[in-house]
């Protein structure tokens, strides 16, 4: 059953913990889901980018979302992640994932190609379509991409496929978020913010929330920017979007998604490594990251 008005908050993209043989370690996974519902996140994310999605077999990911599933024991919504490009691989994974009690499947565009315009409207569409009963967030990450989701594309699919109803944008353009929701405001569909450092800019602008990786480590924080704009503390929220920034820009300097686990690990959480050929960061990336967390008030000391 499609639920648009669940669709909302600070939606944790959760770290996928493995073992030394980079294999699914089901007991760290769930430590991390009941982490993350302790600190107050309104949904939880199974396989965004900083969940290493590319990084594991469809059976994998799908064991995962299980765990999952069952640890959050309907706490929160969960959320299905994935970004195959193969259209058909695409199908064969949504069905499989809606099997399961989750409230969307969120599409990341494919990487490494670029499609046209319509073959990108075709790629979600047939997508969509395949899981009629189930919501359908994009994903637009240009970043990790090489190109972004036209806007009139998003525009048209948000018109034309009922169950595609909403996004979330990792573009960082609060200008081209700010298109979108103008765009599909006729139709409800819910906007929701990709980077971090602009969950209140997109909340000023009318997004519903946000997909936040720093959740992962620093819940209250996040969550905080959300809860305090919903209740009407404008201020309070935007000094806590400015106490968040510097952390999440620390990250910048490592190669991703090493951060998410590094700074997960900084916390005593205990997510293990990255799976290779990512690596863990170190030198002074790791020495900034630190600092930063330690101003914030994070760590007690930087090593």
């Amino acid at each position: 059953m499609i639920n648009r008005e669940d669709i909302k908050g600070i939606i944790v993209p959760i770290v996928t913990p493995v073992d030394d043989n980079e294999d699914l370690d089901e007991q760290r996974m769930r430590k991390i889901v009941n982490h993350v519902i302790d600190t107050g996140v309104h949904g939880i994310l199974a396989f965004g980018s900083n969940s290493e999605f590319y990084m594991f077999e469809d059976e994998e990911m799908l064991q995962a979302l299980d765990i999952i599933i069952d640890e959050t024991a309907g706490r929160v919504p969960v959320y299905f992640g994935m970004g195959a490009i193969r259209t058909r691989k695409a199908v064969e994974l949504a069905q499989k994932a809606v099997n399961r009690d989750i409230a969307a499947v969120s599409i990341l565009q494919p990487m490494f190609i670029q499609p046209t315009d319509k073959a990108l409207y075709n790629h979600f569409e047939t997508i969509a379509q395949s899981i009629p009963d189930t919501a359908v967030l994009l994903y637009n990450n240009p970043g990790r991409c090489g190109y972004g989701i036209p806007k009139q594309v998003i525009s048209d699919l948000a018109h034309n496929v009922s169950n595609i109803v909403g996004i979330k944008d990792s573009s960082g353009d609060i200008t081209f978020t700010s298109e979108i929701i103008r765009l599909t405001k006729d139709v409800d569909f819910k906007v929701l913010t990709g980077k971090d450092t602009v969950i209140y800019a997109g909340m000023c602008m009318g997004a519903v929330g946000s997909v936040c990786s720093t959740a992962n480590m620093f819940g209250e924080l996040v969550n905080s920017i959300y809860d305090l704009y919903i209740e009407g503390k404008y201020e309070e929220a935007l000094e806590a979007q400015y106490k968040l920034n510097p952390i999440r820009l620390s990250q910048d300097g490592a190669s991703f998604p090493a951060a998410a686990k590094d700074m997960s690990n900084l916390m005593g959480l205990d997510v293990g490594k990255s799976i290779r050929p990512t690596e863990a960061t170190d030198g002074e990336v790791l020495k900034k990251m630190q600092e930063a967390m330690y101003e914030g008030g994070f760590l007690d000391l930087v090593e």
